[in-house]
């Protein structure tokens, strides 16, 4: 039987014992019906699996003994999506979720000229990043950073790609990224990059692409650009 995995993001390396907070208590002993003796994995989002068996099977603060700890292996590349976050929460909640479960490492939140200012609820947006690393089996927590400018994101190491929608010469994604190589991916916030955040992008050496022949809402293209980039990585690989 497949074991249940829970998040412990307070849990340390060489660490005996481990008390879950309320909510995971909660889900532990009541939904799951776990009790004492039975045996968990722990994740803390920084690459380490935990095993453990129930010591106290208290609803609000389940203890466990830690059985053991497995460093599991660092993806590589690291591949990241910079997205401009529309006004409809739900639709870039759902991107969160998916580009989790395809693997993206990092979601930078991108401030662009026609961005639409919206409350960043980091709390709520970190939530539904755990539990789809729980939910796709997953050990390394995606890095969410804060609301990031243009032009500061334009600075990451690696490869960039710009995903934009003005009819300039462009080759799809998957004929222009090299695998194995670190990558971010911009995606442009509805109404896409100016011309000129477009320029000042090639100057810096992104390198323009295609998503596909039809026209995407951003968080379908952010969803398709992730897939994109994790197939051409998965195929680089096989040839190498």
């Amino acid at each position: 039987m497949e074991l249940p995995v829970f998040y412990a993001k307070d849990l340390s390396s060489g660490q005996g014992f481990y008390t879950m907070d309320e909510p995971t208590s909660k889900y532990c002993i009541q939904v799951l019906r776990n009790e004492k003796g039975d045996k968990v994995l722990l994740a803390d989002g920084r690459g380490t699996r935990y095993e453990a068996v129930i010591t106290d099977d208290h609803r609000k603060k389940c203890v466990l003994q830690i059985s053991g700890e497995t460093a599991m292996p660092v993806p590589v590349p690291h591949l990241r999506i910079a997205i401009a976050f529309t006004k409809n929460t739900s639709r870039m909640e759902w991107f969160l979720e998916k580009a989790v479960e395809i693997g993206i490492a990092g979601i930078i939140p991108l401030l662009t000229q026609r961005t639409e200012k919206e409350k960043f609820k980091a709390e709520r947006l970190e939530n539904i990043l755990v539990s789809a690393m729980l939910q796709s089996k997953q050990w390394y927590l995606p890095v969410l950073t804060e609301p990031m400018p243009f032009d500061k994101a334009l600075g990451a190491a690696g490869q960039k790609l710009i995903a934009h929608c003005l009819p300039d010469e462009k080759k799809h994604l998957l004929d222009v990224m090299l695998p194995g190589k670190d990558t971010l991916l911009l995606i442009g916030p509805e109404g896409d990059f100016t011309p000129e955040e477009i320029t000042s992008a090639l100057e810096k050496g992104c390198l323009p692409v295609s998503l596909g022949d039809t026209r995407l809402r951003t968080e379908t293209a952010g969803v398709v650009g992730g897939t994109l980039m994790a197939a051409a990585n998965r195929a680089g690989a096989k040839l190498s």
